[in-house]
């Protein structure tokens, strides 16, 4: 396809896309007919036209026609409540588009070549001032990566390292680093007969992490505070595990628990947790996958407790966060922060490759050489757009949208006869950030609430636990948010539940 007819192709197709969506109506899912009409179009071997080659112009009009009405409307709407993920912003949208037209793979810094490793570190520069985080000057190891879960593995990795390379260095042990001699030879020579990730109601990706490490899921040990509060951390039960002998630590803080959105620490548990830490040679690492962005909220008396949950997070050795959550840009997007980047570099380091080297005489790491991919997408630049879009007043303002919606549904519900707020209904509306966690009080209903709200495609909900019995969580993500539009619907909704409930009970 030349130049010319390419451009008119990819112009048309755009047209045609944005013609589709604005056709869509205001659904969070498509319907069930929809969903099985797109499967049914699917091409399946045995076909006779089975990879015979549609042309461009005719796949385009079968992925319109067929596959996006069996698409959810996760972008689209302010009421995809399910998970906790943001729409794009049309900036960012824009922005990533260009990522695709120019397909560049920001894996080396080659400042000659292209700009986009540039962008990439002035991009986390911004997010570093955005979150108050200390300047970039504290971060020297930071990069993008696919989300959450690659930066917990960084996390676990980073910090599995820096602590056998600080026991060797205190028993005067001959230097053996995970990174090459493996993580049996390097605990053996430090001393180290057992790790332990201690942390309060952390997300499945921890876990999964420490899987990926070598540390394996037995590794993670709960300490909640109490069983009202299980998602705060307990120090003093903290302090009594770190005083293991021949036990590696690392700490990981749940900075916003994916049920509740509560946090595991505050400004006072930070500093103790970080004293803790330096004392018996530890690593934290926070998950702070939408919770830390409650750090750029207004600094008004409405957002202080919330605040305060995530004052001292700075004191971390390493912060993971999603980009695709609250920060509104397209997945897949993450980010990674370490203080040491001497260790992130030994851990991520590409030996033995000439061709993948840096130019001399730079401060930006090839990113290769400081994260899980070699191939990667030039994911920065929606962030950047974002970031260089909204200005810092624009991003508070859209947090507090979202925070205020959240809010005020969970006024309703906990105002409500028929549902039950959760964890606790006499707690503050105040320390509610994002997300809202509620069951109807009639067990029947309850049973099928989920089911049912989702049903009206209006909103969509994700249904969860709360101590043994069934829940819905609403999260509260989207750019798209209007507090009294938005929670006009909700109300709506939840009160014809009820009311066809209350004519079949």
């Amino acid at each position: 396809m030349a130049d010319q007819s390419s451009a008119t192709f990819l112009s048309q197709a755009h047209h045609n896309l944005r013609t589709v969506l604005a056709a869509r109506d205001d659904s969070t899912l498509p319907t069930p007919d929809a969903l099985a009409a797109t499967v049914s179009a699917l091409p399946r071997p045995g076909q006779p036209d089975f990879l015979a080659g549609r042309g461009a112009e005719a796949t385009l009009d079968h992925i319109l026609t067929a596959i996006v009405p069996g698409l959810n409307s996760q972008g689209l709407s302010s009421r995809y409540f399910g998970f906790v993920t943001g729409g794009a912003l049309p900036v960012a949208e824009a922005a990533d588009n260009i990522v695709s037209a120019l397909d560049q793979n920001v894996q080396v810094h080659l400042p000659t070549h292209s700009a986009s490793t540039a962008v990439e570190d002035a991009a986390l520069c911004m997010l570093i001032e955005l979150l108050e985080l200390g300047g970039d000057g504290r971060w020297p190891g930071r990069t993008f990566t696919t989300g959450a879960t690659a930066s917990n593995i960084m996390g676990l990795a980073c910090g599995r390292e820096a602590i056998i390379a600080a026991r060797q260095q205190d028993t005067g042990a001959a230097a053996v680093t995970v990174a090459e001699g493996g993580l049996l030879a390097a605990c053996h020579a430090a001393g180290v007969t057992e790790f332990q990730i201690l942390t309060s109601m952390s997300h499945s990706s921890l876990s999964k992490a420490a899987s990926v490490v070598g540390l394996g899921h037995r590794t993670v040990k709960e300490l909640p505070a109490s069983d009202d509060e299980p998602w705060r951390l307990d120090l003093d039960a903290v302090e009594r595990e770190l005083a293991q002998q021949g036990t590696a630590t690392i700490i990981a803080v749940s900075a916003g628990e994916v049920n509740t959105g509560r946090f595991a620490t505050n400004a006072l548990d930070m500093p103790k947790l970080r004293s803790l830490a330096d004392r018996y040679g530890a690593w934290i690492h926070v998950d702070g996958a939408f919770g830390i962005f409650a750090r750029a909220l207004p600094k008004t008396d409405e957002f202080l407790s919330l605040h305060a949950n995530v004052a001292g997070l700075e004191l971390a050795d390493s912060i993971g966060a999603d980009g695709h959550k609250l920060l509104n840009v397209p997945y897949d997007n993450g980010i990674f922060f370490c203080r040491n980047a001497s260790i992130l570099s030994k851990v991520f380091q590409n030996p033995n490759a000439v061709y993948l080297s840096t130019g001399p005489g730079t401060n930006i790491y090839s990113p290769l050489n400081i994260g899980i991919e070699n191939s990667r997408r030039f994911r920065a630049l929606p962030v950047y757009a974002v970031l260089l879009s909204e200005g810092r007043d624009g991003m508070a303002d859209m947090f507090a949208r979202q925070v205020l919606l959240a809010r005020a549904i969970a006024a309703f519900i906990r105002g409500s006869l028929q549902f039950e707020w959760l964890p606790a209904e006499d707690a503050s509306l105040e320390s509610t950030h994002i997300i809202v966690l509620f069951r109807a009080r009639d067990p029947t209903l309850n049973d099928v609430l989920v089911d049912r709200i989702n049903k009206t495609r209006k909103m969509f909900v994700s249904r969860t636990k709360w101590k043994g019995q069934k829940a819905v969580r609403i999260a509260v993500a989207s750019w798209r948010v209007d507090v009294q539009r938005d929670l006009a619907v909700i109300k709506e909704v939840l009160t014809e539940i009820i009311a066809v409930q209350g004519t079949t009970a």
